[in-house]
């Protein structure tokens, strides 16, 4: 997090308004980072939805963030997926 913001403050924010559980930073962290935890099931759309609760919440927190972070993932995603081959 950007000085003088405070990443318990997003994960309530984005906890009340998405209904969405970012993890806390440990430690020495505490307060200045949050974290994205999945347990191994994620696929592209469910990153892209949790990149966008992100993404609001910094907004809704006042948090001085470029609105592209969803946009480059899409586009990342979509580079990806026409060079895979199609699933089985």
């Amino acid at each position: 997090m950007p000085d003088g913001h405070d990443a318990d403050r997003v994960r309530t924010v984005v906890l009340d308004r998405f209904d969405m559980s970012l993890g806390v930073g440990l430690t020495k962290l505490a307060g200045r980072v949050f974290r994205i935890g999945h347990l191994g099931d994620l696929n592209d759309l469910s990153l892209l939805g949790t990149l966008a609760g992100v993404e609001m919440g910094l907004k809704l927190s006042d948090v001085p963030v470029a609105a592209s972070g969803v946009e480059a993932a899409m586009g990342y995603l979509a580079e990806c997926a026409q060079a895979a081959p199609p699933p089985l």
